[in-house]
């Protein structure tokens, strides 16, 4: 069972940064080899969705407010399983949790996110939906996904 936690940036501890800088890093720099800053200085305005098994970071993402990465939409990134986690469903819980802290905290009405596009079928299947066209995004095909809210 996962433990998640949502917190500002400035409520995050020195440990829990360091985490969840190292998850992102193995995810995205070393297993994907995206060479990229991750320091964007989006941390600053996003809520910090971290899930946690036995005090361990297994799940992360990063979700904000429209105008804060996205102009009229909230949105999140930064989806992250840890891979000897991964085949457990926590990518999926992980998205609805996102939703989830989007629909409370956040008055739009729909979310959009910047999904890598072999994850099409995986956020379909979730209640996203494809819109507008494919581009690169640090080397890698991504999409537009949008998700209603009902």
């Amino acid at each position: 069972m996962i433990k998640w936690k949502e917190k500002k940036f400035f409520e995050l501890t020195a440990k829990e940064l360091y985490e969840i800088s190292r998850v992102r890093s193995e995810i995205f720099v070393v297993e994907q080899k995206i060479l990229y800053n991750d320091f964007d200085r989006k941390d600053y305005k996003a809520i910090h969705l971290s899930g946690f098994v036995e005090d361990n970071l297994i799940a992360y993402a990063r979700i904000f407010d429209k105008g804060d990465y996205y102009e009229n939409y909230p949105g999140f990134g930064r989806v992250a399983v840890v891979e000897k986690e991964r085949g457990k469903e926590y990518g999926k819980e992980l998205v609805k949790k996102c939703i989830e802290v989007c629909e409370k905290n956040f008055e739009k009405k729909e979310i959009k996110i910047s999904a890598q596009a072999y994850l099409e079928n995986f956020y379909d299947e979730l209640g996203f939906e494809y819109r507008g066209e494919r581009y690169m995004e640090d080397g890698i095909p991504h999409c537009a996904m949008f998700f209603k809210f009902e």
